[in-house]
Formats: structure tokens, C-alpha cells, sequence
């Protein structure tokens, strides 16, 4: 697709983040850097309208990779509003967090900053022109405001965000990074069941390269 507009550009940054990677099913291992569903994350979390569509062009990785590791206590147990109502009937003592946690370990990284370049697209049979959304995501990156606390990978691992000032470089470090998660499909039900989409994610001068999300 031709694009008739330059990228947006936001700059995000952190001391922590962790893109899971899908395959690791009990501890958290991440990515070796920002995914292209969680660089879409951010973006919404700045700046979301019904009628549009983030794709993702490019993720530049302005630090260098560096990983660390956090142990920490998780309960075991989801809790569905089910059972939080049957806890709040038989009041306090229902629920023993200490007797449902063990220790989870989680491989994340340290000290992360990125700049994610994408286009904001109209969905078909909007009478909009996307101008008019890109001028809204500036403001809102201009003045740091968003919807929602943007995060890196993971919710408490939160980013700050702000506008490139044009001195931001990517790192000098080209690999092939293997099949890499590019985004979910979610189910037209409202499940929240969402099945995934993934490509061979190439880091090239410290760039990767996103291919454009098409529709299922």
C-alpha cells in the first residue's frame, strides 16, 4: 500500500518492560525487544478512536539490549466476579492468598526506549480523512496525555512517551530475531479468544521492519 503521508513518530521509554514470548507457558521470557501488537498497544493507549486502524511500519530500538530478572509472588487462581461475590457473601477469610501464590520467574528487560513510526488509517466507509486523526495523536503526544497509561508489555511495567526531538538513533545490531509475534485476531463473539498471527521479524541496524497487518 502507498502511503500518502509520512509515519507518526512517538518516543517511549522505560526502566523495565517484558514482550512474552507465547511459547513460554509458566515463566515469562521476552522478546529481545518491542513487539508489533505491543507497539499498537501504546499507540491506542495514546490515542483511540472506533473509526481507526494503528499499522505499524517501523520499531526502532534506541538502547541496547539488556536483559534482567524479577522472582516474585503470583496467586495461581483467576477470580471471576463468581467468586469475588461468594467472598464478599461469606465475608472476610474466604480467600487465603498465601496457600494459592508460588514464586514465578520472569526475564525481562532493562532500561528499553523505542521509537514506533505508523500510520493511523480510516476503516472502509468512514467519511473522515485521517488528517484530522493525525493532528489529534500529535496534540495528545505534544501535551502527554492518553486514554489509558501506555505500558511495555506488561501493565505494571508503565512508559513514559513523548515527541522524537530528531536526535534519536537506532542501535548498530542487525539479527535475525526468528518468528516473532505480530498480532492477535480476536473472535467477533466478545469472547475475548483471540487467535494469533506471527512473522519473521529481522532487526536490521537496529530496525525492525513491520509487514502490514491485513485484515483476516
Amino acid at each position: 500500500m502507498i502511503r500518502d503521508h509520512p509515519p507518526l513518530e512517538v518516543k517511549v521509554w522505560g526502566d523495565w518492560a517484558c514482550f512474552t514470548r507465547p511459547e513460554m507457558k509458566v515463566e515469562r521470557v521476552s522478546y529481545p525487544l518491542m513487539t508489533p501488537s505491543a507497539a499498537r498497544g501504546v499507540l491506542e493507549a495514546i490515542f483511540w478512536k472506533p473509526e481507526c486502524l494503528w499499522q505499524v511500519e517501523e520499531i526502532w530500538v534506541l538502547n541496547e539490549i539488556r536483559y534482567g530478572s524479577i522472582l516474585r509472588n503470583e496467586v495461581n487462581s483467576r477470580v471471576s466476579d463468581r467468586v469475588a461475590a461468594a467472598w464478599a457473601r461469606q465475608g472476610s477469610g474466604a480467600y487465603d492468598a498465601s496457600a494459592d501464590r508460588a514464586q514465578r520467574h520472569t526475564l525481562a528487560l532493562r532500561d528499553v526506549a523505542y521509537v514506533i513510526r505508523a500510520q493511523v488509517e480510516v476503516k472502509p466507509g468512514v467519511d473522515e480523512d485521517s488528517a484530522k486523526y493525525r493532528d489529534q495523536f500529535r496534540r495528545r503526544v505534544a501535551q502527554g496525555r492518553c486514554f489509558a497509561t501506555p505500558y511495555l508489555g506488561c501493565r505494571e511495567f508503565a512508559a513514559a512517551f513523548g515527541p522524537p526531538d530528531g536526535a534519536e538513533r537506532p542501535i548498530d545490531r542487525s539479527e535475525d530475531l526468528g518468528t516473532m509475534l505480530l498480532d492477535l485476531d480476536y473472535a467477533p463473539d466478545g469472547s475475548g479468544r483471540g487467535t494469533p498471527r506471527f512473522f519473521q521479524a529481522v532487526l536490521s541496524r537496529g530496525i525492525l521492519r513491520v509487514p502490514a497487518l491485513q485484515p483476516a
